[in-house]
């Protein structure tokens, strides 16, 4: 038994994708020298890399027993997919634009578009579908801010994240598709095989537990005894602080607890405050529940 994971080639997400994968420990034993296949330190897991756009298939099909792709290209190929986690990252929309300088401004004025430029012909087809318009769609692979500029489309449905290409070039969003973000999705076979579910669920929690992990700190610190109620509301942790008793030391004890990296500052100026000395805050790597 092997599992094979689909990985981006290349793209925004392909090595926030490897990284995850070396987190969770599933590290690419050749990843200076990317193939097309690639083992890890487990025997019974490999990677191949391939289009983000062909991952929903290659996991439906059973090329790949898991993959990591985003929502939008899921949806578009209406791949007959397991979603196992949302990984929160790549978080993107597909959205309607057209030129400032047009006609169309609201959602209303949609209505009497003839012609849109997209990467996405299958999600804008069924948008305008639902709202009962009957458009032509320019199906195009790239470049799609230009269509409208150059008079080949009305409007425009593509991806954006913040908005700024899309200003850039003189285009006014005007209603969002979908919303997406990065997942990980598995074949259905695969899940149905015993061994091979086991394994992907191995998989899963170590990268959902680097995920879970990605914003949390260790703080460690030596308190007073009498201090333990104070602390004890300071550092709630995840299910309370532990506690640990020094060597040779009955009045002072070692205190440490998992906390959000954004509350880092203000706690440790708190435990100051309180006496609490040896600080450290530590990174965290996975956290397992």
């Amino acid at each position: 038994m092997k599992i094979r994971i689909a990985l981006p080639s290349k793209g925004r997400i392909s090595e926030p994708a490897i990284e995850l994968l070396e987190k969770a420990g599933i590290g690419l034993t050749d990843n200076s020298n990317r193939k097309l296949f690639s083992n890890t330190f487990d025997p019974e897991i490999s990677v191949m890399f391939t289009r983000a756009a062909d991952i929903p298939e290659y996991v439906a099909d059973g090329a790949a027993d898991i993959g990591i792709t985003g929502y939008d290209l899921i949806t578009e190929k209406q791949s007959d997919v397991e979603i196992l986690e949302d990984l929160h990252f790549g978080q993107t929309r597909l959205v309607i634009a057209a030129p400032d300088s047009s006609e169309y401004k609201t959602k209303d004025d949609l209505k009497n578009v003839k012609t849109v430029a997209t990467e996405f012909p299958s999600i804008t087809e069924n948008y305008f579908k639902q709202m009962g318009v009957d458009v032509k769609i320019l199906s195009l692979s790239g470049a799609t801010e230009i269509a409208p500029l150059i008079g080949v489309a009305d409007v425009i449905s593509d991806l954006t994240s913040t908005g700024t290409t899309l200003k850039m070039n003189h285009l006014r969003e005007i209603d969002t598709i979908l919303e997406s973000s990065i997942m990980l999705i598995a074949n259905k076979d695969s899940l149905m095989d015993e061994q091979m579910a086991e394994k992907i669920e191995q998989i899963c929690t170590g990268i959902t537990g680097v995920l879970f992990a990605d914003d949390k700190k260790l703080i460690m610190a030596n308190v007073s005894v009498e201090d333990l109620d104070a602390i004890k509301e300071l550092m709630p942790g995840m299910s309370g602080p532990t506690i640990s008793q020094i060597y040779g030391s009955e009045d002072i004890v070692a205190v440490h607890s998992v906390i959000s990296e954004r509350d880092v500052f203000t706690t440790i100026n708190k435990l100051r405050k309180i006496g609490a000395r040896d600080i450290l805050v530590l990174p965290i790597e996975r956290i397992l529940e």
